[in-house]
């Protein structure tokens, strides 16, 4: 192996009032999934080496239409719910989260395969596009499904108690200036994606098949 991409997450920061979280900002993470996610990068930039390129990539909330599909990220729950109970639990609302568009992160994913070492060695970046509220991904949510399922109008929006309180506003860059990556889809992309998905009955079961959960899905396994 000579080139080693380790994909971390822009959750290993936590909770940061700060207007730009940057690559050097101190990590504090609030879940098992993302302080092993931060204990793990050290490992991996110790490892790099001229032969064994080591890389670490701090990507925001994926959102958007996948085959392998996930209902249990913010701007995807926000959809399915919005689609298929036509009400948006929104929990909090005021935590900030950064998000990007599968298909902008998968590009970057093969793109760096490519990039010149000088540029990605023993190197950190952040990859995030919209930073907004939870309150304001759920308008935009509502706003873009009423838009494209006109029949599931109206739908609501109930905000409740959070457990998750993460919340920062990811600073992408570092790299569009050293690598010119700058995500090119927007959340009102992945939500009319989704729309159309399930217009075109791609998730038949999807209100109670666990594939689409992961710690459901794994817990599952587990008792197998």
């Amino acid at each position: 192996v000579r080139r080693f991409v380790f994909v971390s997450s822009s959750s290993v920061y936590g909770v940061s009032e700060a207007d730009r979280v940057t690559e050097d900002h101190p990590l504090r993470p609030l879940t098992d999934y993302s302080k092993y996610k931060a204990l793990c990068e050290p490992i991996v930039l110790a490892a790099h080496a001229p032969d064994f390129v080591a890389t670490v990539l701090r990507p925001a909330t994926v959102c958007g239409f996948s085959t392998r599909m996930r209902f249990d990220l913010s701007v995807d729950i926000l959809t399915f719910h919005a689609i298929n109970k036509r009400t948006i639990t929104v929990f909090g609302g005021t935590q900030t989260r950064p998000n990007i568009h599968i298909d902008d992160i998968t590009d970057l994913y093969v793109d760096i395969l490519d990039e010149r070492p000088e540029l990605i060695g023993g190197a950190i970046f952040n990859a995030g596009y919209q930073n907004h509220t939870l309150a304001r991904l759920a308008e935009i949510v509502k706003e873009v499904v009423e838009h494209e399922l006109p029949d599931r109008a109206p739908i609501a929006i109930v905000t409740t108690r959070a457990n998750d309180n993460r919340s920062y506003r990811v600073d992408s860059e570092k790299i569009a200036r050293i690598l010119g990556f700058r995500p090119r889809r927007t959340i009102e992309d992945a939500v009319r994606d989704l729309c159309r998905a399930f217009r075109a009955g791609r998730f038949p079961y999807a209100l109670d098949d666990k594939r689409y959960y992961n710690v459901s899905l794994m817990k599952e396994l587990a008792a197998v």
